[in-house]
């Protein structure tokens, strides 16, 4: 899982003026961003916005009709067979031999890359996403939080240095993925993994992800750090005082909470409840693919 010489001084993903033509429609259009090594980036927007179009050109599924996709410097199409073994994709369907157990499921997942075996770090990947105890059980059988889990790991079968997360939560409880979010912490921080997300839980993004992209009718509308996105709006003092009224103030950029919350102490002392809300991206979200 160590990035070896080769890695360093480039970027984990490169997009350059991507894009793709269907018959009837443009799905991307002149896309372009970078995700460096070891950053947990998140691709944004609505259905039918590119994202999953994106993800199958950097992935192989089908070709793009213009621009550059680079994996660790080594484009997509012309060296397939070395940027295949570098991603794993959790796709967004649930695919896998309903007769393989999900041990035997890794196996020939891991197989399929010409990767010798290594059943310790396989049972680890079942360990940790809790389906060690349903290892020999027939993928049929498995409950849906546990098919979703089992697409995972064979993502991470072949132990690549990049995985794409597309959706990796739909349909789970609220347990679950607050697993999963743990683990994919974990993968980033102790492997150095890299990770792609696609998620319509834009608080899934708020949590795990460096960097965000919004993207908007085949366009990339916005790429930034998550904290500057979120500095798009201000954080608000919000007051409900006695007789049940309620005031809201901006609290702009630097300025001093505590003495704001002072002041209008000074001005209103009996007040019921005093609270800060923090800017939220589902907020920002709106605002730019609206």
């Amino acid at each position: 899982m160590l990035y070896s010489a080769f890695y360093c001084g480039m970027p984990a993903l490169l997009f350059k003026n991507v894009c793709k033509h269907f018959i009837d429609c443009t799905a991307v259009k002149d896309v372009s961003f970078t995700v460096e090594k070891g950053e947990f980036f998140a691709l944004l927007g609505p259905n039918g916005a590119g994202k999953t179009t994106l993800i199958n050109c950097l992935s192989g599924v089908i070709k793009r009709s213009g621009g550059k996709i680079e994996v660790f410097g080594r484009d997509t199409e012309t060296d397939g067979n070395f940027t295949k073994k570098e991603i794993g994709v959790v796709e967004q369907e649930i695919a896998f031999d309903p007769f393989l157990t999900p041990l035997e499921t890794i196996r020939m997942t891991r197989g399929f890359f010409g990767i010798p075996p290594h059943e310790a770090y396989l049972e680890w990947i079942l360990q940790k996403l809790g389906l060690f105890e349903k290892r020999n059980t027939r993928g049929r059988s498995l409950s849906g939080g546990m098919k979703r889990r089992l697409m995972i790991a064979k993502a991470l079968s072949h132990e690549p240095h990049i995985v794409i997360l597309d959706e990796p939560t739909a349909g789970v409880d609220i347990e679950l993925r607050q697993n999963l979010w743990a683990f994919f912490q974990e993968l980033r921080r102790e492997k150095g993994m890299t990770i792609l997300l696609t998620t319509h839980y834009l608080e899934e993004a708020e949590a795990l992800a460096d960097r965000i992209a919004i993207i908007r009718d085949g366009k990339i509308a916005v790429c930034e750090e998550k904290s500057v996105l979120l500095a798009r709006r201000k954080r608000i003092l919000e007051v409900t005082n006695q007789d049940g009224s309620e005031e809201s103030f901006p609290i702009e950029n630097g300025e001093n909470v505590a003495q704001k919350i002072s002041d209008y102490l000074v001005k209103k002392p009996n007040i019921q409840d005093i609270r800060i809300r923090e800017p939220k991206l589902e907020e920002i979200f709106l605002e730019v693919v609206s």
